[in-house]
């Protein structure tokens, strides 16, 4: 059985499932794509929105959530640390 997943792992998740869609993307979608609840998902996207990872607009169906550069910059940077992990068995 896999063991939970750590804080960092969560957020590359959200953040990965918002730079895979086109335009954007529902709080919904978000949720099943990062496999977290709804009272879970809301806590994320709040601090994500807060340290400028995303950026939520409103539009007349809703909200989507779309990365900021400093999202696709934390995207690239877990890359590089988790390859680090993997060549040293850390994983």
């Amino acid at each position: 059985m896999k063991q939970k997943r750590e804080r960092l792992e969560v957020i590359h998740d959200i953040l990965k499932s918002i730079q895979n869609a086109k335009s954007g993307m529902k709080p919904t979608h978000i949720m099943y794509k990062a496999n977290l609840s709804h009272q879970m998902l809301d806590e994320y996207l709040k601090e994500l929105k807060e340290k400028e990872f995303i950026i939520e607009e409103k539009n007349g169906k809703g909200k989507t959530y779309s990365l900021t550069e400093k999202g696709h910059k934390y995207l690239d940077e877990y890359k590089l640390i988790h390859s680090f992990m993997e060549s040293f068995g850390l994983d």
